[in-house]
């Protein structure tokens, strides 16, 4: 029988998956590539019918132990879920997550910073939204880049997830109890996945977002407004379908 990977945290983006995936790499029993973010579930070039799992396999030491890789575009991207329970039905699913609208704000930062994006935010979460339709013409209506309000629908998305898995293999964290503590949300990675968690985690913080910029917008009261509104609704079944206390999320 071929080995598979048998692990993915698998959103969300700008949520702590950075962090996570370092942690992660240092719980004995457990190998992750060395590079975060395979894309291999949602690589659009793939022959779906044939899918090159040799070449993804490479990216993993031949030992003992438990497969795993981040990729947080998993649970958003069309069709990667349902690739994921194709290749491995017992896949455990670690999916971390963040109030969508500091989400949001933070994608946008980010590629402002890698110049992938010139516009404001306030334009981005409105009438830019336009731009996923078509979008990724691999992907209509969705958008690998300019996604910034689209991603934070977490409600939808977990339940096409579990249209796919049961609740038993999915693990939902929150990025806040990630960063004030690690050693226990490590811990509870580690039940999940069946191995003793490391002796000793040290905190760590990834991928911040840069001071050095002189970004064009701030996050305003409108945006603010207007983004909690969007979310109201997909929040309250996000809630319902996880158990996490959102807490002060977008309310």
């Amino acid at each position: 029988m071929t080995r598979k990977v048998d692990f993915l945290v698998s959103g969300v983006q700008k949520g702590g998956t950075s962090a996570l995936f370092e942690y992660l790499r240092e719980v004995p029993g457990l190998h992750l590539p060395d590079v975060k973010e395979a894309h291999f579930f949602d690589d659009e070039e793939q022959d779906w019918d044939r899918p090159d799992e040799a070449a993804y396999h490479a990216l993993f030491p031949d030992r003992p132990g438990r497969w795993g890789e981040a990729t947080p575009i998993y649970l958003y991207w069309p069709n990667a879920i349902e690739r994921i329970a194709r290749y491995n039905p017992a896949m455990r699913m670690i999916l971390i997550f963040r109030d969508p609208v500091e989400r949001a704000w933070s994608h946008w930062k980010m590629e402002y910073a890698k110049r992938k994006e010139r516009e404001p935010f306030a334009w981005c979460i409105r009438e830019g939204r336009a731009r996923l339709t078509p979008g990724d013409p691999q992907a209509p209506g969705h958008h690998r880049v300019f996604s910034y309000v689209e991603r934070g629908y977490y409600g939808a998305q977990v339940e096409r997830l579990l249209r796919s898995f049961p609740r038993t293999q999915c693990l939902f964290l929150r990025s806040e109890d990630l960063r004030t503590d690690p050693a226990g949300t490590i811990a509870s990675v580690c039940a999940f996945l069946g191995v003793a968690p490391p002796a000793n985690v040290l905190p760590r913080s990834v991928r911040a977002a840069r001071d050095d910029i002189d970004y064009p917008s701030r996050l305003t009261a409108e945006d603010l407004v207007l983004l909690r509104g969007l979310y109201q609704a997909d929040l309250a079944r996000f809630e319902a379908l996880t158990g996490i206390d959102l807490g002060n999320w977008s309310r």
